[in-house]
């Protein structure tokens, strides 16, 4: 890390890139259809992603659309929250002049937890593929 860039002002600089993303998507306006779409996977193949509606979903969310957002994607709700959890938690660690680390049970299964984010994303998917309810 460069000598002038310390945490504190990349957790900073962390959260203006948030909140310049919140910006964003608060005035992009999703339009249905594959072409308009930023998912690489649905505009080569035409199949949506584990992750597709994603990026609508956290547009709806950034103006208040809680409906629109569940169903664009329903995962954008705790995904924004864990962000948002792990943010703040950076900068309690930054508060406190503790060592910004995860904590020791979340450090040890780490790879569990993330596999774990996988596969609820990917069943989540395979049950919108089942139901017709995939963003087509």
């Amino acid at each position: 890390m460069p000598r002038g860039l310390t945490s504190a002002r990349l957790w900073a600089l962390a959260g203006l890139a948030g909140l310049a993303g919140l910006l964003v998507l608060h005035f992009w306006v999703p339009l249905p259809g594959r072409q308009n779409t930023v998912c690489l996977l649905r505009r080569l193949i035409g199949v949506p992603c584990p992750g597709c509606g994603m990026s609508r979903a956290f547009a709806h969310l950034a103006k208040g659309e809680w409906a629109a957002a569940a169903s664009s994607h329903l995962l954008a709700y705790p995904l924004a929250v864990e962000l948002l959890a792990a943010w703040a938690a950076w900068g309690i660690a930054l508060a406190r002049r503790a060592p910004v680390r995860l904590p020791a049970p979340l450090r040890i299964h780490l790879d569990r937890w993330l596999y774990g984010h996988v596969a609820v994303l990917v069943a989540f998917w395979l049950g919108r593929a089942a139901t017709g309810t995939l963003p087509w």
